[in-house]
């Protein structure tokens, strides 16, 4: 058996698995590139107006510990009322077939016939869907929801969380570990390659075009950074 033989032989995955997975991770990366470009910003500004190695870090901490907070409460919340929507419409479509069944036999048909297929046979469909598991059949053609698989706001926030944590240990490590003098040299290049890299995989997950979306990441980064710089050189007092 050839190779292609061997690729046309395997089970596709489940187009609403991968467009979940999807989902996660381009959540993951963008989680990520805010805990990089939010931090950096931070410590930067805060590198412009003092030398102090304790107050950078000071800084950078609470910086990251509030963004990883907020960003958590955000996605639990999104998650939370994105999932009683979800159960809400789900409860409804029970309803539906435990009091019309035949309408909805009828609904479930015209969708299949809408989507090109005869109307006998959209209706042989619909009527063989139902009788196997009318429920999952409905909710699936319907509502393009999968009731074993909703997402947790938990699950969610955990790793909204993490992701901008592994974001933001990043900047925070640049800026606290070289001396005094590269300190902002070094952050700046680290961010940049790190945005270089999000950008990157960002653009990957969502097909869209890998220099441009790049290209706006980390010129988005460098000038967050410049500003914040600035107004802390602007403000501030080296040495305090």
């Amino acid at each position: 058996m050839d190779d292609a033989t061997q690729t046309n032989s395997l089970p596709e995955p489940h187009a609403v698995n991968v467009g979940a997975r999807l989902n996660w991770l381009r959540a993951s990366v963008l989680g990520a590139n805010d805990g990089i470009v939010s931090v950096a910003g931070l410590v930067v500004g805060v590198a412009g107006a003092t030398d102090s190695r304790a107050v950078i870090f000071t800084a950078g901490v609470a910086g990251l510990i509030a963004g990883a907070l907020s960003m958590a409460v955000g996605e639990y919340v999104s998650v939370s009322s994105q999932r009683d929507t979800e159960q809400v419409l789900l409860a409804k479509e029970r309803m539906e077939l435990q009091t019309a069944p035949e309408q909805e036999v009828a609904e479930l048909a015209a969708l299949y016939e809408a989507k090109g297929l005869t109307p006998l046979t959209a209706g042989l469909v619909a009527q063989e869907l139902t009788a196997t598991n009318a429920f999952a059949a409905h909710v699936d053609a319907e509502l393009g929801i999968d009731p074993e698989n909703l997402t947790n706001p938990w699950h969610a926030a955990f790793a909204s969380a993490a992701a901008f944590l592994v974001g933001a240990i990043i900047p925070l490590l640049a800026i606290l570990i070289p001396p005094t003098a590269a300190r902002v040299p070094v952050a700046f290049v680290a961010v940049l390659i790190a945005l270089g890299l999000t950008g990157m995989l960002s653009a990957k997950v969502g097909g869209a075009p890998v220099l441009r979306a790049t290209g706006r990441v980390v010129i988005g980064g460098a000038l967050a950074m410049a500003i914040t710089y600035g107004i802390g050189k602007l403000f501030g007092v080296a040495g305090v």
